[in-house]
């Protein structure tokens, strides 16, 4: 990965910024801001979905040690509200005003931005370009991850705890037995359609 270049092409603080959760059929979605220390970058950043689950909770703890972290969360309510991609633009948005410290740049993984009014630039495949957006990915996921096992404990027959959430067969099967709960997405089909035949 081409580290710290992007970040290095601005002046200021620079936050690199991703999410974690657009696809699944439960859960929020949740979005991660970093600001790194260039003095402090921990090795073997990438994007989150190329290291294994192992690596990422050791990378996601040798960046709670070193760098400035904001984490922002939008509901299943705001989701079936909003649609998904609002919701994760409104994450976006309340990870980064939850840095301790305001950025001069913002760098987001993606093609689109959050309606603010601040400097910024969407970054194609951005959790394999730039360092922050990967130590974005990183937190987002981990930190994501660990709501779902949590959830888990309480919502037994979903396969949360593997699945996170995400259309598996198991989920799927889940659904069909137990029903729709709360934490549920019902503006996704699969979850609408189990609602129409009766949660």
């Amino acid at each position: 990965m081409p580290c710290y270049s992007r970040e290095a092409a601005f002046s200021g603080r620079v936050a690199g910024v991703d999410e974690a959760g657009r696809g699944p059929w439960a859960g929020p979605v949740v979005a991660a801001a970093v600001v790194l220390d260039a003095d402090c970058i921990p090795d073997g950043l990438n994007d989150s979905k190329q290291l294994t689950p192992e690596r990422r909770d050791v990378l996601w703890a040798a960046l709670i040690d070193c760098a400035e972290i904001g984490v922002g969360i939008a509901s299943v309510d705001e989701i079936d509200a909003l649609n998904i991609h609002w919701a994760t633009m409104l994450a976006m948005e309340r990870a980064v005003a939850a840095l301790p410290k305001d950025c001069a740049h913002v760098l987001v993984d993606g093609n689109r931005l959050p309606r603010w009014q601040r400097s910024a630039q969407a970054i194609v495949s951005g959790d394999a370009l730039c360092v922050s957006i990967a130590a974005a990915s990183i937190i987002a996921k981990v930190t994501r991850d660990r709501l779902m096992i949590a959830l888990a404990h309480a919502h037994e027959g979903y396969g949360w705890h593997t699945n996170k959430g995400y259309g598996t067969p198991c989920h799927a099967r889940g659904l069909a037995q137990l029903g729709v709960t709360l934490h549920h997405r019902r503006s996704f089909a699969p979850v609408a359609a189990r609602l129409a035949l009766g949660a």
